[in-house]
C-alpha cells in the first residue's frame, strides 16, 4: 500500500503508541474514517483510573476522538467527558501515522500541547522530556519536524482552534 492509500473502514482498530522503541500503550478504538491521509478513531479513556494533569483530568467514561495523519507530525485528540461535555484537545507530537489493517502505529516524540475547551489555556508540554530524549542529537531532521509541528499546533490553538483542521 502506498503512504496515502485509504484502507477499508470497518470494525475496530488497535492504536499502538510507541515511545523510545517500546510500546507505551495499546488500546482498541472504533475506526471512524480513513481518507488515505487522515485517520479518525474514537476510543474510551484507556488509562487505569483517573489521570490528573492539573489542567485536565482524564477519567473513566471520557471519550477521545483521535485524528492521525500519514503526512503530518502530530495527532489531535478531542476529549469529552462521558456526559458529552468538551474538555479540550490533547495533541501528541508524533512521526506520521502508519496503519496496516486493524493496527495504527504512531511514534510519540515526547512533545505535547493542550488546548482547553474555551481556548483560554494553551500549554506546551514535556519540552524537557523532548530535550532529554536525545532525538535532537540523534535525528536532527526529525527533531526539527517535531518542533515545527508543535509550533504549528500552538498557532492554530491560539488563533481560533482546530475546527478547520478537523473538519
Amino acid at each position: 500500500m502506498s503512504v496515502n492509500s485509504a484502507e477499508p473502514v470497518a470494525g475496530p482498530v488497535d492504536v499502538v503508541l510507541v515511545k523510545g522503541g517500546r510500546t507505551k500503550i495499546r488500546y482498541r478504538g472504533a475506526l471512524l474514517a480513513d481518507d488515505g491521509t487522515r485517520i479518525t478513531v474514537r476510543a474510551p479513556w484507556s488509562g487505569a483510573g483517573v489521570r490528573d494533569f492539573g489542567f485536565v483530568r482524564f477519567e473513566p467514561g471520557d471519550v477521545f476522538t483521535e485524528y492521525y495523519w500519514r503526512d503530518r507530525w502530530y495527532a489531535v485528540k478531542e476529549v469529552r467527558a462521558g456526559t458529552g461535555t468538551l474538555k479540550g484537545w490533547y495533541c501528541d507530537i508524533t512521526r506520521p501515522a502508519v496503519r496496516t489493517g486493524a493496527e495504527l502505529v504512531v511514534e510519540d516524540l515526547d512533545l505535547d500541547l493542550w488546548r482547553s475547551a474555551d481556548g483560554t489555556d494553551v500549554l506546551r508540554l514535556d519540552e524537557d522530556e523532548f530535550a532529554e530524549s536525545g532525538l535532537p542529537a540523534r535525528d536532527p531532521a526529525a527533531a526539527a519536524a517535531a518542533v515545527a509541528a508543535l509550533d504549528d499546533l500552538e498557532t492554530l490553538a491560539r488563533t481560533g482552534g482546530f475546527g478547520p483542521l478537523l473538519a
